[in-house]
């Protein structure tokens, strides 16, 4: 068990970080911290204009930084974005700052989950599918890695997720002081 005083959620894109992070937030009276909306916020520009204007790198030291800032709290439930876990030095920030959940889900549910979607920089393509194959080849060993916990989300709309996940996290994680 990892008593810790954070939750956090890391997975693919339409994994439910989101959906299913202010369900749990709520439900275990954490603030919510969405880092890419936290971004957002403080830059007034859309993710998918950081990425035009700074290329992946610009953003990915954006989101170093506002993990860290939004970690440095105790309390809080971070739904990170999907590439965060990329970075060696954020997986330990992760790690030592909270209970993580990774959130799981195949690229053939995210492909029907983000039909719809045009916000997504790195899924303004026409290759959707082999963009998220090929993601979840790299990023899934490094949610595994820093995982606490992993959750399936495939088969399951995002309150009886949060809510199933709720009771999983009732036996597994007891909220303590962070190290």
């Amino acid at each position: 068990m990892n008593p810790a005083a954070n939750l956090i959620l890391v997975g693919p894109t339409g994994a439910g970080k989101s959906c299913i992070g202010r369900r749990l937030a709520e439900h275990f009276d954490l603030r919510l911290a969405d880092c890419d909306r936290a971004i957002e916020q403080q830059t007034g520009a859309s993710v998918a204009t950081i990425f035009e204007c700074e290329g992946e790198a610009g953003f990915r030291e954006r989101e170093s930084a506002m993990l860290a800032e939004l970690l440095a709290d105790d309390g809080v439930l971070v739904a990170t974005g999907a590439g965060a876990v990329l970075d060696v030095a954020n997986r330990a920030l992760l790690r030592r700052r909270g209970y993580v959940v990774h959130l799981q889900v195949t690229p053939a549910r995210q492909l029907e989950r983000l039909a719809r979607d045009r916000t997504r920089p790195l899924l303004q393509r026409p290759d959707r599918d082999e963009v998220l194959r090929s993601m979840a080849v790299v990023r899934t060993p490094l949610y595994r890695e820093v995982a606490d916990l992993e959750f399936d989300t495939e088969a399951l709309e995002a309150a009886e997720a949060a809510a199933r996940l709720a009771l999983e996290l009732g036996r597994r994680w007891q909220r303590g002081a962070a190290a």
